[in-house]
């Protein structure tokens, strides 16, 4: 064979698939043994919030397709997430605990036409405001426990045992778990949670 031949000089021969993983910049698929480039982020669990691990196509599939957010946890501990789930996971304080709201809430306090420390009504306005709203039939529900019980699929004469039984019966249906590890219906599965949360805090269940 000659070397020094230009016909040579131009035969190239790839990489191999082994060699190619290697000498990527991407970093290593995180599952044990592969040696694909992790190109697709997959959420590591709960109490891992904000951290993920790099999966090539196949294993973020594979990965996907049993991934349960809710895994290990017993009603107890389901309920709780519920209630932290309305506050977005925040801390809460008690009406009354911060002395500078507790005072804004002094100053501009207007009951039955007469006025607050700091605030007249000597034409009575809001006192006629309120006579007015007296006169109006209160509805049965407010605004926002109306637009939890729509998301729920009911109307405001639902009763307590039949909210109970539809929470139930779409939490089934839309979990994960019922739907061979499909996640597609997560988002739907939240607006259950919250709207049966905000149906616990008004005391309709």
């Amino acid at each position: 064979m000659n070397f020094n031949s230009r016909l040579f000089d131009s035969i190239r021969i790839g990489p191999s698939e082994a060699e190619e993983a290697v000498e990527t910049d991407a970093p290593r698929c995180d599952h044990e043994g592969c040696r694909r480039a992790g190109e697709f982020r997959a959420p590591q669990g709960r109490g891992r919030e904000g951290r993920f691990f790099l999966f090539c196509l196949d294993h973020v599939k594979a990965y996907n397709a049993t991934y349960n957010y809710f895994a290990g946890m017993d009603d107890a501990a389901l309920q709780a997430y519920q209630k932290q789930e309305e506050i977005g996971h925040r801390p809460t304080w008690k009406l009354g605990v911060n002395s500078r709201a507790a005072r804004m809430a002094q100053r501009g306090r207007v009951a039955g036409g007469q006025g607050g420390p700091e605030v007249g009504d000597a034409f009575n306005i809001f006192g006629a405001r309120n006579a007015q709203h007296a006169a109006q039939p209160e509805p049965r529900v407010g605004v926002v426990a109306r637009k939890a019980l729509e998301t729920l699929g009911l109307d405001e004469n639902a009763e307590r045992a039949a909210i109970k039984a539809r929470y139930k019966e779409l939490v089934k249906r839309f979990h994960p778990d019922a739907n061979g590890g499909d996640r597609s219906r997560e988002g739907t599965l939240q607006e259950i949670l919250k709207a049966y949360q905000t149906l616990k805090t008004t005391g309709m269940v």
